[in-house]
C-alpha cells in the first residue's frame, strides 16, 4: 500500500518549483559580495525576487526594498522586506511538498490558526541584531571579518538576557561561529551560501517585531497518553536537544494527534556519544519511558498550536510497555498532525514519522516496489545502538521523511534480523545508558567525563 503512494510521491514535482529555487539562489549570490557591492546581475536578480512576489501582499515593500538597495540606500526595514520575500519563497516550496506529502500518507493537518492584528512591541535588545545582520548583508560573506564576526558577543549576551529573545539569540551566536570557522572567508574555496542565507534571513525576521515565535502563540493544556515512535538525537560541541515524535491520547478526543517533545542542554565538546543523556538528567521519567519504550501518563502539560508540547517531567508519569512498532501500525494511519509554524517553512524542515515495512536495503537506498529512497545513514546519532548494519539487516523501519534537495528518509528505529533472532534497535534505548556491553565496558573504563565536570565546577564555585 505505501509502495503506490511512495510512487507517487517521489513522482511528483510542485508547479514551478525549480524556478523558484533559481530565484532564490539569485538572492543567495548577491549576499556573497554584498548588497553594497551589487553588480547589474545581483541587481537584476533581486529584481527578479521582488516580481516573483509582486502579486502578493508583499509586492510593493518588497518592490521599492530592492530598487533601494540596487542604489546603495537599504535600510533595516528594507532588508527585513528583502529576507520576508526570499522566506515567502521557501515557505510556498515547503507547502506544496509538505501538501504532496500529506496527499501520498493520507495525512489530515490542522490549519495554523490565524494572527490577530496588532501593534507589536519591539524588544530594544533586538536593534543591536538588526544592526549586526545589515552590516554582514552590505559587505556581504567575502567581506566579513574577525572585527564583525567578534562585534556580535555583546548583541548575543544581551539577547541572552531574555527569555523572549534567546532564540535569536542562538541563532546569531550560531550564524557568528560558522562564519568565524571558515575565516578568511575571502579567500575561502566553498561557502555555504544556502545554510547562511537562511540563518540570515531567518534571524532577521526574528529580530523584527511581531507573532513570529511558536511560543508566541497561545499553549492549551492537555492529558492523557503519550506514546513515543521514535527519537531525534541532535549533538553540537556546545549543546544535545532530543526530539521525540509521539502519538497523544488525550482524554475526551477520538483522534489521535501527532506531537513533538523537544528537551535540551547545554554541555561541552568533551561530553559526547551515550554521555549526552547524562546532561539531561532533569527528565528522568521521559528518560525512563524512552530507554524502557513505555508510554507516558501525562497531566496539564502546555501544547503549542506547532504541535509541540512544552515538557514538564512532573507533570508526567511512566506508563504501561508500548511497542513503538505497533504504536504506529495503529496509530499513524489515522493520527492528525499540526500546523507548521510560519518561520519554519522550509523544505529542509520537513520531518514527516513514517512507518515502512516488505523493503530490502542496496548500500544507502531503500528499495521499494520499484521506487527508490535515499536514506540518510550520516544523520545516525553516536549516542544510541542504531547503526548501518542494523539499519541494511532491518525488515521494518520507523523513520522521518524529509526533503534535501530530494526526498530521503532519516531511520529512528528498526526491526531486523542478526543471526536468525529478531533485534530492535531505537535511537532512545540508550537514554539510562547503553545496553551494548561493549559500550558499556569502554565507557566505564573512560570514566563519566559528565560527572567529572560536574566535581570540576563545584570545586571551583566552592573556591
Amino acid at each position: 500500500m505505501f509502495g503506490i503512494q511512495l510512487a507517487e510521491l517521489l513522482g511528483q514535482e510542485p508547479a514551478g518549483a525549480d524556478e523558484a529555487m533559481a530565484v532564490v539562489t539569485g538572492c543567495d549570490e548577491a549576499l556573497v559580495e554584498g548588497f553594497a557591492r551589487l553588480g547589474a546581475d545581483r541587481a537584476a536578480a533581486l529584481r527578479v525576487l521582488a516580481g516573483a512576489v509582486a502579486a502578493s501582499p508583499l509586492g510593493p515593500a518588497v518592490a521599492e526594498a530592492v530598487e533601494k538597495t540596487a542604489v546603495g540606500s537599504a535600510t533595516d526595514e528594507h532588508l527585513a522586506a528583502v529576507a520576508g520575500a526570499r522566506t515567502a519563497l521557501l515557505g510556498a516550496l515547503h507547502d506544496a511538498r509538505l501538501a504532496s506529502l500529506d496527499a501520498a500518507l493520507g495525512r489530515a493537518r490542522e490549519p495554523w490558526p490565524e494572527t490577530a492584528d496588532g501593534v507589536w512591541q519591539s524588544e530594544p535588545r533586538l536593534a543591536g541584531a538588526r544592526s549586526w545582520l545589515r552590516e554582514l548583508a552590505l559587505v556581504g560573506w567575502r567581506g566579513v571579518g574577525d572585527d564583525l564576526v567578534s562585534s556580535a558577543d555583546p548583541t548575543v549576551e544581551a539577547l541572552w538576557d531574555a527569555p523572549a529573545t534567546r532564540r535569536l539569540a542562538v541563532l546569531v551566536d550560531g550564524l557568528a561561529a560558522e562564519l568565524h570557522a571558515l575565516a578568511p572567508l575571502a579567500t575561502a574555496e566553498r561557502l555555504p551560501v544556502r545554510r547562511w542565507a537562511d540563518l540570515w534571513a531567518r534571524a532577521l525576521l526574528l529580530s523584527q517585531p511581531g507573532p513570529w515565535d511558536p511560543e508566541a502563540t497561545e499553549a492549551t493544556t492537555v492529558s492523557g497518553r503519550l506514546l513515543p515512535l521514535g527519537t531525534e538525537i541532535h549533538e553540537h560541541g556546545t549543546s544535545v536537544q532530543v526530539v521525540v515524535h509521539a502519538l497523544l491520547e488525550q482524554a475526551g478526543e477520538t483522534q489521535t494527534r501527532l506531537v513533538r517533545v523537544g528537551v535540551g542542554a547545554a554541555k561541552v565538546d568533551t561530553i559526547v556519544g551515550p554521555a549526552v543523556w547524562r546532561v539531561l538528567g532533569r527528565c528522568p521519567v521521559l528518560l525512563a519511558a524512552l530507554a524502557e519504550r513505555r508510554a507516558l501518563e501525562i497531566a496539564e502539560l502546555p501544547l503549542l498550536a506547532s504541535g509541540d508540547l512544552r515538557w514538564h517531567d512532573d507533570r508526567a508519569r511512566a506508563g504501561e510497555p508500548a511497542d513503538p512498532f505497533v504504536t504506529a501500525r495503529a496509530g499513524l494511519p489515522g493520527a492528525l498532525a499540526s500546523p507548521v509554524p510560519p518561520l519554519d517553512r522550509h523544505p529542509v524542515r520537513l520531518a514527516e514519522p513514517v512507518l515502512l515495512e516488505g523493503y530490502t536495503i542496496k548500500g544507502d537506498t531503500l528499495h521499494l516496489d520499484g521506487q527508490q529512497l535515499p536514506l540518510a545513514l550520516e544523520q545516525l546519532p553516536s549516542s544510541g545502538p542504531l547503526t548501518r548494519q542494523l539499519v541494511a539487516a532491518s525488515t521494518e523501519l520507523i523513520g522521518l521523511l524529509g526533503w534535501d534537495g530530494g526526498w530521503s528518509l532519516r531511520p529512528l528505529a528498526v526491526r531486523a534480523t542478526v543471526k536468525r533472532k529478531q533485534v530492535e534497535a531505537h535511537n532512545g534505548d540508550w537514554a539510562l545508558g547503553p545496553t551494548d556491553p561493549k559500550i558499556a565496558k569502554a565507557e566505564a573504563r573512560n570514566g563519566d567525563a559528565v560527572a567529572v565536570l560536574r566535581e570540576r565546577a563545584g570545586r571551583l564555585l566552592r573556591s
